[in-house]
């Protein structure tokens, strides 16, 4: 006889870990697992992004990503606190580099201060240097409260909650089926087989074809679309080049924001990343294919149009991507000492982006669902920041669609 639980969440990256433990606080008897692909909790985009804490500065005003952000750092960096997990407010400098890009540093700062970002300070010269002595720029964004930490151990210790209070948690168990009966739903794996009441994806790179095996990922629902995020890191010697986070100022037409320097947690600085077409799901090498993945996204009238409407863009980011000497000269744009010696390949991350059949990139949190189900259908950035958030924003669908 299969096992039963209450809800089931397909996905153990920081969202499903975060929304576990959100519905365990408002639910505390409730029967629930976690159901994960891998052999290791949060091993994709929880555990290979930059660790920037956002304080919002991007995010459409009333989108899901403005207001999730600014409560979710708030409940992030206390549950750092509480659980001695480092959080250093580094601080972000936004950098205009020349008086064309005036507006849009004008435009970034209005939208901040919509948002409620706190601190946020229009500097000129004088103080760039002060804040960071090596960038270049004739104005910028300083954003004191923008933080860093390692959001995999976060999600490590969202794990450890969620078990202590009593929910059990499956790692390579890819699910492959779902199938309704009266009152429930049956999920299956390659050696197991469970029933649930309700269920609740967060599955990140499979996203959409987890909706698919729940009826949910029809003609007009997004695909998911996986980009390739390659850095560099700094070695020993240039470290001190940076003293935080230095960004660029983001095209506004496109979600990725450019490459920028990111000092770590652990002290190393990563400079990037790029946005590329990954071959694979898991494509974090430039050799890693999947003739699967591949020809799906190749396949996609969404994807074709996006490749059409961006190709000068895309070409860019392709010849950034294999040419160590193009990769320099765009970073030297915001340190003009660093120099190609101080650079070593380093990580990459692979980035969920979710895709209109129009074309047109999701921007915002797609959190969606109906009857027994609740798919979070793209969580970009901010999403580990927003995560505490985001799991109590669902948690409340579900108490509410699910009759928890």
């Amino acid at each position: 006889m299969a096992e039963r639980f209450d809800v089931a969440i397909v996905g153990g990256g920081i969202i499903g870990l975060a929304t576990a433990y959100r519905l365990l606080e408002a639910r505390p008897d409730l029967r629930l697992t976690i159901l994960e692909r891998e052999a290791q909790l949060a091993t994709h985009q929880s555990g290979h992004n930059s660790g920037v804490v956002h304080a919002g500065l991007y995010y459409a005003p009333g989108s899901l990503k403005a207001r999730l952000c600014r409560e979710g750092k708030a409940a992030l960096e206390a549950f750092c606190a509480e659980h001695g997990i480092p959080v250093e407010r580094v601080g972000k400098l936004v950098v205009a580099l020349d008086e064309r890009e005036l507006p849009r540093l004008e435009g970034l700062r209005q939208r901040a201060e919509t948002n409620a970002v706190p601190g946020i300070e229009v500097v000129g010269p004088e103080r760039i240097r002060e804040l960071e002595p090596h960038a270049a720029g004739i104005r910028a964004l300083w954003s004191p409260s923008t933080a860093i930490t390692d959001f995999r151990r976060v999600a490590l210790a969202f794990a450890d909650e969620v078990r202590a209070a009593g929910a059990t948690v499956r790692t390579g168990a890819t699910v492959t089926a779902i199938s309704e009966r009266p009152g429930s739903l049956v999920l299956r794996t390659a050696d197991h087989e469970l029933e649930a009441g309700a269920v609740i994806v967060c599955a990140g790179l499979w996203a959409d074809r987890v909706a698919n095996l729940t009826g949910d990922a029809g003609r007009g629902a997004p695909r998911i679309v996986p980009f390739r995020g390659d850095y560099y890191t700094l070695t020993a010697d240039a470290r001190g080049l940076v003293r935080g986070l230095i960004y660029p100022l983001a095209d506004p037409r496109f979600p990725f924001l450019g490459v920028h320097f990111t000092r770590r947690i652990d002290g190393q600085v990563w400079a990037g990343p790029n946005a590329v077409l990954a071959f694979a799901r898991t494509g974090y090498r430039r050799r890693d294919v999947s003739p699967r993945d591949l020809a799906g996204t190749l396949t996609y009238p969404g994807f074709l149009r996006l490749a059409a409407r961006y190709l000068p863009t895309g070409l860019a980011e392709t010849w950034r991507d294999v040419s160590k000497r193009a990769f320099l000269a765009e970073l030297q744009r915001y340190v003009p000492e660093l120099r190609g010696d101080q650079l070593t390949f380093g990580p990459s991350g692979v980035r969920a982006q979710a895709l209109a059949r129009d074309g047109t990139l999701v921007d915002d949190f797609d959190l969606a669902g109906r009857g027994r189900v609740l798919h979070v259908r793209n969580a970009p950035s901010p999403a580990a920041t927003a995560s505490l958030a985001i799991g109590r924003y669902l948690t409340e669908r579900a108490i509410e669609q699910f009759a928890l």
